[in-house]
C-alpha cells in the first residue's frame, strides 16, 4: 500500500503525482490517505493523474482513508463515480 503523509497541495502536487505514478508502475494499486494532514483541490487533480497512469497499465486504484473534505471536493466536481474510495473513519 502506498501511504501519503503530511500535505497534498498545490505546493507539492507535482512531486506527489510523480511519486504516486512511480508506485503504480512498481505494482501499487492501494493508496492510503490516513496520514495526510492538509489537502486542497490539487488532491483531486493528483488522483485523476494517478487514475490515468493506472488505466495505461490496466489497473484499478483503491483509495483508503480518504478525508471527508476531499470526498466533498470530489462530489462537488461530480467525480464520485470515477474513484474507488473508502472514507476515513470518524473519531
Amino acid at each position: 500500500m502506498y501511504k501519503l503523509a503530511g500535505e497534498l497541495s498545490q505546493k507539492n502536487a507535482r512531486d506527489v503525482v510523480a511519486a504516486g505514478n512511480a508506485a503504480i508502475v512498481h505494482g501499487q494499486s492501494d493508496f492510503d490517505f490516513s496520514s495526510l494532514v492538509q489537502i486542497d483541490s490539487s488532491a483531486v487533480v493528483t488522483m485523476i493523474e494517478w487514475q490515468r497512469q493506472a488505466a495505461q497499465q490496466n489497473k484499478i486504484l483503491q483509495f483508503h482513508a480518504v478525508p471527508a473534505s476531499l470526498i466533498s471536493l470530489i462530489q462537488l466536481y461530480g467525480l464520485t463515480g470515477q474513484f474507488h474510495i473508502t472514507p476515513a473513519e470518524r473519531h
